[in-house]
């Protein structure tokens, strides 16, 4: 407006002399503004550098909803018995199979932040549980679509978190409520968890097999400590090798070693083992100062090779002085070494994994020898049987037969590479999931069973609720109904008459009732023995809840540029070039 027309304007305002001051006092702060505004240059303020992107308010909410929904909608056909597997091909050319959610994640080369925590959910449970990563993310994914529309009726973000954390804590309350006791020694039920963990995948066929293997790995390496069994993970060693068949996988009690027995002359097989477990090189080291040796006769020379000889079989007597027979090295072992211990009948294995020589020393009772002047038979281990054998096209040593073993290997065999991979994801959900069990000591049934007795009780909390939290309770209870809803249309038949009749069975008390999904019926899920470890829901509640709480309280995204043109490359609201979504992801 220029300083003519607003004079014009006021002055039709204006009838007597207090509208005529009034009009003088305005024009005089007008001016001033105008003159402010001049000095400035009348140059807008510029605070994020060139480049930047930025989303602001509601849409900002709705982009990172949009994306979080995508990476849910990615994953939710691979649910259940009936999931359906992805095709993963990487930058490379790399191939991977799978219906584990957390691995389709991890290949995925998300951009989207927002993405980027749903994918955080997925490693969490797969961390903390091992299975139930696919629940957490679709689950995570629906209540982001139901907060949606409660965003949208102008339903401020921070009061739809805590209705949230009202039915987060209220499904914590509900669902150990329903959990039914379990220990170590109720094998068929932690067989049963071991199958429903496996049912869906690969292996699904030699499930009842690999349960048992997977059951009697995690018995073995279980112990107490007063009244709770502690159990870690990291002792059950879960090798592959492709080149069988499924069934013929093996529980080895002891450790197997993806190595090879240095020299030919050694033997291939060794009885009733003592085990050395040597952290010390075997070989001359060099001077850690820089020294010259000259030399300028050839006996000179030969003496020196005689002495560096002469210190290798010093070396050699004192590690056979111990009444080792079988030697498993963390470092180096010289070739000079490796003549002399063969010509001893000692069989070595050179550069092996930190790891593995911790779980060497669990399985065979043996300790880790850092120098070989203090060496003695009591820090030997034992083992039945040491052997090598030849695995799809590669050596591996065998350490069988140990006393009391701390520490196992279950070694998975499959006929290609892709289904040993995916057979190897199963037991892996498997044994974390009856680790998981025995550690809480709860079960709870499956087949959305406990989602759904979940859904009804919340709605009836949400009754006793007054206030806007009510509508966000309710909306917590209708996203976890998608878990039994995915199930009831993956069975093929109408999915709303099949939660229907759920539902009513669960109104008459029968709260086990979950789908069928190969017969396509509502049934007694723990009759059928589908049930799952308790620490698996409590932790996808727990995980989806926190996520999308953190989604919600966003209301500004600011995208730093990069050489790509915003993060990585990414066009603004979308992943990779999908509407939405991510990439070409089917």
């Amino acid at each position: 407006m220029t300083i003519i027309s607003f004079i014009k304007f006021m002055y039709m305002k204006v009838y007597d002399y207090e509208g005529l001051l009034t009009l003088k006092r305005r024009f005089a702060l007008y001016i001033e503004e105008e003159f402010n505004m001049n000095q400035m240059g009348a140059q807008p303020i510029f605070i994020l550098p060139e480049g930047t992107l930025r989303q602001t308010g509601r849409d900002a909410q709705s982009r990172n909803i949009a994306a979080a929904k995508a990476v849910a909608e990615s994953v939710r056909t691979t649910l259940g018995p009936k999931g359906m597997d992805k095709m993963l091909v990487d930058s490379i050319g790399d191939v991977t199979i799978t219906n584990d959610g957390a691995t389709i994640l991890n290949e995925m080369e998300i951009e989207h932040p927002a993405a980027k925590m749903m994918v955080e959910v997925a490693k969490t449970q797969e961390d903390e549980v091992g299975d139930g990563t696919t629940t957490a993310v679709v689950f995570a994914g629906e209540l982001l679509k139901k907060a949606e529309p409660l965003v949208e009726q102008d339903i401020h973000p921070k009061m739809i978190i805590r209705g949230f954390r009202l039915a987060k804590m209220k499904s914590l309350e509900i669902v150990n409520s329903l959990g039914e006791a379990v220990d170590v020694d109720d094998a068929k039920t932690l067989e049963k968890i071991a199958m429903t963990a496996m049912t869906g995948k690969g292996s699904e066929a030699a499930k009842d097999s690999l349960a048992r293997l997977a059951v009697e790995a995690v018995k073995l390496v279980a112990e107490t400590e007063g009244n709770k069994v502690r159990i870690n993970k990291d002792d059950i060693k879960i090798e592959k090798k492709h080149g069988g068949s499924m069934d013929d996988t093996e529980l080895i009690k002891g450790i197997v070693i993806d190595k090879e027995i240095v020299h030919p002359a050694m033997p291939k097989r060794l009885q009733n083992a003592k085990i050395a477990l040597l952290d010390v090189a075997l070989e001359v080291k060099n001077t850690e100062t820089n020294a010259e040796i000259r030399i300028t006769d050839p006996s000179q020379l030969q003496a020196f090779i005689d002495q560096e000889s002469k210190m290798l079989k010093d070396m050699v007597v004192k590690v056979s002085a111990s009444g080792c027979n079988v030697i498993f090295c963390q470092k180096g072992i010289d070739d000079l070494a490796q003549h002399y211990l063969a010509k001893k009948g000692i069989v070595a294995a050179r550069r092996v994994k930190k790891s593995d020589m911790e779980k060497l020393a669990k399985a065979t009772g043996g300790r880790i020898v850092s120098t070989l002047d203090e060496m003695s038979g009591d820090d030997l281990g034992f083992a039945g049987l040491v052997e090598e054998k030849k695995l799809a096209g590669e050596e591996m040593i065998f350490v069988r037969e140990c006393k009391d073993p701390r520490a196992v290997s279950i070694l998975v065999r499959g006929s290609t590479e892709h289904v040993t991979d995916e057979a190897k994801r199963a037991m892996d959900d498997a044994v974390l999931g009856v680790i998981s069990a025995i550690e809480v000591g709860k079960v709870v049934s499956g087949g959305g069973a406990i989602e759904l007795e979940m859904a009804r009780k919340l709605k009836e909390f949400a009754q006793s609720q007054h206030g806007r939290e009510q509508l966000a309770i309710n909306a917590y209870a209708d996203a976890i109904e998608v878990i039994p809803k995915t199930l009831a249309e993956s069975t093929g038949k109408d999915p709303i008459d099949l939660l229907a009749e759920l539902r009513s069975f669960h109104d008459k008390g029968k709260s086990t009732y979950g789908i069928d999904v190969m017969n396509g019926v509502a049934a007694d899920m723990k009759a059928m023995g589908v049930i799952e470890p308790l620490k698996i829901k409590t932790q996808v509640i727990i995980s989806a809840s926190e996520a999308t709480e953190m989604i919600l309280r966003i209301d500004d995204v600011i995208t730093a540029k990069s050489g790509g043109g915003g993060m990585g490359g990414m066009p603004p609201g979308g992943m990779g070039g999908m509407p939405g979504g991510m990439g070409d992801m089917e």
